[in-house]
Formats: C-alpha cells, sequence, structure tokens
C-alpha cells in the first residue's frame, strides 16, 4: 500500500492530467455529438463549440487540480488564462484542420477522425501546460 502511495505521489500530475483531460475530452465529445446529432449543427462549427466550452472547463480543471496554481490575482488569471487560451488555440486548429482534411477532403468517418485528432490535442496540451502555461508559478511555489 504504501508503494502505492508512493507512485500516487511521485505521478500525481500525470495522473490527475489524464483524469482530468479525459473529463474534458467527454465535455468536448458530449457537446460535439449533441450539436452535430442532436441539434444538427454542421461538424465544423460543431467542433468550434465543442472546442470553446470545453476549454474553458479545461482552464479550470488544469489550473487547480492538475498544476494547483492556486493564484488569484490579476496578474496572475490573465496571464493563466491568456497562454491557456492562446495554447489552446493552436492546438484547436490543429485538430479542427484535421477534420477538415480528413473528413472534407479525404471523406473519412468525422466520428473516428475526432478520436484521432484528441489523442494528438491531449499530448500537446499537457506539454504546453507543463512547460509553459503553470511553469512559472510552479517555480515560485518550490
Amino acid at each position: 500500500m504504501d508503494r502505492i502511495k508512493e507512485l500516487m505521489k511521485k505521478y500525481r500530475e500525470l495522473i490527475t492530467y489524464v483524469l482530468w483531460g479525459g473529463m474534458t475530452t467527454v465535455v468536448n465529445y458530449i457537446v460535439y455529438f449533441a450539436c452535430t446529432k442532436l441539434l444538427g449543427i454542421e461538424y465544423l462549427i460543431s467542433n468550434v463549440i465543442a472546442w470553446v466550452v470545453a476549454v474553458i472547463f479545461a482552464f479550470w480543471v488544469n489550473k487547480i487540480y492538475v498544476f494547483q496554481s492556486y493564484g488569484r490575482d490579476k496578474k496572475t488569471m490573465l496571464h493563466e488564462f491568456g497562454t491557456f487560451v492562446s495554447a489552446r488555440v493552436l492546438s484547436g486548429v490543429l485538430e479542427t484542420g484535421m477534420m477538415a482534411l480528413f473528413v472534407s477532403v479525404m471523406h473519412f468517418n468525422d466520428s473516428v477522425i475526432k478520436i484521432i485528432a484528441s489523442v494528438l490535442v491531449v499530448i500537446i496540451n499537457y506539454v504546453l501546460s507543463k512547460l509553459v502555461i503553470f511553469k512559472k508559478q510552479k517555480e515560485e511555489q518550490k
């Protein structure tokens, strides 16, 4: 049991990122599929709507639970939110571009491509969050 606690402590950040990243992906998929399948909204517009909702959700869970950045002053909040959204815009454009290329041009199934693109986006988002967005605050807490 001590070994499990040790591993949990050592890999807490990665474990919580995977957990909350999974929840963010669920939020993204629920919104995407609700827009496309229930509301009949075109897949690219649905993808953008799902992305916006997921980014807002992800910012808060990453800030609080994953990277444990508790700074609430205006400067910290603006910096973190601005860099977080900028990084997510980059990965969102990448995901939307993949959707457009593989669905519109190459005629692959949108649901399959959505899942594949999401895997790449999760990896990019973790690296950017760890190395850029929450880095300064993490160093200050040591």
